[in-house]
């Protein structure tokens, strides 16, 4: 779960008492809050509005476009689809996060399975998958694994434990299976297929777990959780530095460890998978897995549907949060620096010459947030003004941010929306609705007024 979960864990019940799902009013513009990226970038100085999902104006701004890794593996696939990108982000106080889902129990995800139905699936730290349509959850779970998951304190505490990633094969109408992320008993990773049920395809089958892959963890946070299917079909996987402060193992630099990366996989050969050819370590020497390293937390990371570009929400230490970025066509092994840099920021030494560190394209720093929860790239028909905008929040102050590439690679990011809500995901169905996920129990999607 993202860093920091545990400073909120006992006001959960509480805020999902207390707040009150419905329409929500948008209130007047609040004085420019937002700062671009730059090598110093200030804190954003916000006053927190009360708990309502409100639009905050900011200024335009702009930075210059991120570093490229010079390793040259094969490429992702590349295209350039005719379409109508935003020429700037738009302006907030026309649309409102409006109430979808309630009564969830830490919901971590939402997404849809790529099938093309109007079903949206909602993941449960507490190891259960929710399975919901046209405004309704069902009562029965997709899955229900809590009895193989983590399990909470006696406080009901999950930390950064649980069931924390979905990913449905992009066949997944065809052949039923599906991927989840999560941490097993002894507090380890585990990436596991499913599948659903042939009689019943609400219905998963718990007992048809194959694990791919399991990865031991030091400590018990940063265990990063996102799962997604690249465009190239191969599974890509984000896991943190496995924990503690600052990586006293060096999990992030090391290329020993799969801990601090982001690892690519092939689902469809192999026993239980292949590694794709063009990984940068695929010859050996190294573990084969990795696709990109040098990263701290990547709580929640995304393909962008339509020109598949990657965006990475990586968790920083104490100081600084950070956004990453690699076009579509990028080759693998990027290093994001982590733990030389906390976002553009020195943190602990200093790399190794000729070293090519590839920067955040945008960071905050810590002040009313903590911790930086990854979004989604906006590609919804009915919102067509925030065609390429990617949303991005964080946990623990509610501010929601835009984030978009001009045409000549620089950035416009901007605060959007002060939201009041503890933000664990966004996510999008098949038509391409966003929604954002509260912790405390809710799921919200994006409308025009």
């Amino acid at each position: 779960m993202v860093r920091k979960l545990w400073l909120f864990a006992s006001l959960l019940a509480l805020l999902a008492a207390c707040r009150a799902v419905a329409p929500i009013t948008t209130a007047a513009p609040t004085q420019p809050v937002a700062t671009p990226y730059s090598a110093a970038l200030p804190s954003p100085t916000i006053t927190r509005a009360a708990p309502a999902l409100t639009p905050a104006a900011s200024p335009t701004s702009a930075s210059p476009a991120e570093p490229s890794p010079t390793e040259t593996t094969a490429p992702l696939p590349s295209e350039t689809p005719a379409h109508q990108e935003a020429a700037s982000l738009p302006d907030p106080a026309g649309y409102a996060w409006q109430p979808v889902y309630a009564g969830l129990q830490f919901p971590l995800f939402i997404g849809g399975a790529g099938d093309g139905s109007d079903a949206v699936y909602i993941v449960q730290q507490s190891g259960q998958i929710r399975l919901a349509r046209q405004g309704q959850v069902l009562d029965q779970p997709f899955l229900d694994i809590s009895d193989r998951t983590s399990l909470p304190s006696a406080a009901n505490y999950y930390g950064e434990r649980g069931l924390l990633g979905l990913a449905f094969h992009p066949d997944y109408a065809r052949n039923g299976y599906f991927y989840v992320n999560y941490t097993d008993r002894r507090g380890n990773t585990v990436i596991a297929r499913f599948q659903r049920q042939a009689a019943n395809p609400d219905l998963a089958d718990p007992s048809s777990e194959q694990r791919l892959l399991q990865v031991n963890q030091p400590y018990p946070n940063h265990n990063g959780g996102m799962l997604a299917f690249g465009p190239d079909g191969d599974l890509y996987i984000g896991l943190g530095d496995g924990g503690s402060a600052g990586d006293p193992l060096n999990n992030a630099q090391s290329t020993d460890t799969l801990l601090g990366k982001l690892l690519r996989i092939d689902v469809d050969r192999g026993d239980p998978y292949a590694i794709p050819s063009g990984n940068p370590f695929a010859g050996g020497g190294e573990k084969p897995e990795i696709w990109a390293y040098g990263l701290r937390n990547p709580w929640r990371f995304t393909f962008d549907t339509l020109t598949h570009d990657l965006y990475i929400g990586d968790v920083g230490q104490a100081n600084w949060e950070e956004i990453d970025y690699l076009p579509a066509g990028s080759p693998g092994g990027a290093n994001f620096g982590w733990r030389y840099r906390e976002g553009t920021h020195s943190y602990n030494g200093d790399p190794p010459a000729g070293a090519n560190l590839t920067g955040p394209v945008a960071e905050y720093a810590h002040g009313p947030g903590c911790s930086v929860t990854g979004g989604v790239v906006a590609r919804s028909p009915g919102l067509p003004a925030w065609q390429g905008v990617f949303l991005y929040g964080d946990y623990c102050s509610g501010q929601v941010w835009g984030l978009l590439r001009r045409a000549d690679g620089s950035w416009q990011n901007e605060l959007l929306f002060d939201s009041g809500l503890h933000i664990s995901s966004f996510g999008q169905n098949d038509a391409g609705d966003v929604f954002v996920v509260d912790y405390a129990g809710s799921v919200y999607r994006l409308a025009a007024k």
